[in-house]
C-alpha cells in the first residue's frame, strides 16, 4: 500500500498535463468545432425564450406532468409532432471561462487523487511501470471518459460527440497513467 502524502506530485503533475491536454484538443485542434450546431431562426427562437421567461435549467420537451401521463394519447400526438429533446440553458452572459476553467482543473486534480487512491491501495511501493501504468489508466480512463457515454444513451447526444469525448478521456487517461508510472515511489 501506498499512501496518499506519496502520491502528492503526481496528483498534481497529472491534473496540470490533463489541464494543457485539454487545452490544446479544444482549442487548436478542430474536431470539437461541430459539436453543437446554431439553431434554425435562432433569432427569433430566443426571442420567444426570453419572453417566455426561460430561466437556467434543465428542460425537457414536450415534457410529461407524469410517468403515467407519457404514454397517454396526448403525449404520443405531441411526440409524433416534434421536436423531441431535452435542453440545459445556463445563465446568461458572456461564458464564465475563468470559472469553467477553475472547475475543470479541480476536476483534474480529483480525479488525480482518486487515480492515486485506487492505485495507492492495490499496488505496492516498487511496484512495475507497467502495473502502476494498468492500474492507473484504467481508473483514469473511467473517470474521463466511460461516464460521458451515458449522454448518448440518456440525453441524446450525438454519438460522433461522445467518441470524441471518449477519445480526449483516452489521451488524459495515458497522460495520467505515465505520470503516475514514472513517480511511483520505488
Amino acid at each position: 500500500m501506498v499512501y496518499l502524502t506519496a502520491l502528492w506530485l503526481p496528483i498534481l503533475i497529472s491534473a496540470v498535463l490533463v489541464f494543457v491536454a485539454s487545452s490544446v484538443l479544444h482549442m487548436l485542434l478542430t474536431y470539437h468545432q461541430h459539436d453543437h450546431t446554431k439553431l434554425p431562426d435562432e433569432g427569433n427562437l430566443l426571442a420567444a425564450m426570453r419572453k417566455a421567461g426561460v430561466g437556467p435549467g434543465n428542460y425537457r420537451f414536450p415534457c410529461p406532468a407524469s410517468m403515467k401521463d407519457m404514454s397517454s394519447p396526448e403525449m404520443m400526438e405531441k411526440y409524433k409532432a416534434g421536436p423531441v429533446g431535452l435542453m440545459h440553458v445556463v445563465p446568461s452572459g458572456p461564458p464564465a471561462m475563468p470559472k469553467y476553467l477553475a472547475m475543470w482543473f479541480a476536476y483534474c486534480v480529483l480525479v488525480g487523487f482518486l487515480v492515486a487512491y485506487l492505485t495507492g491501495r492495490t499496488l505496492a511501493t516498487g511496484a512495475s511501470y507497467l502495473a502502476v501504468f494498468r492500474v492507473a489508466g484504467t481508473t483514469a480512463f473511467i473517470a474521463y471518459a466511460v461516464g460521458g457515454i451515458q449522454d448518448s444513451i440518456w440525453r441524446g447526444q450525438l454519438w460522433s460527440t461522445t467518441i470524441k469525448h471518449v477519445v480526449d478521456g483516452l489521451v488524459y487517461a495515458l497522460l495520467t497513467a505515465g505520470v503516475f508510472g514514472w513517480l511511483w515511489p520505488r
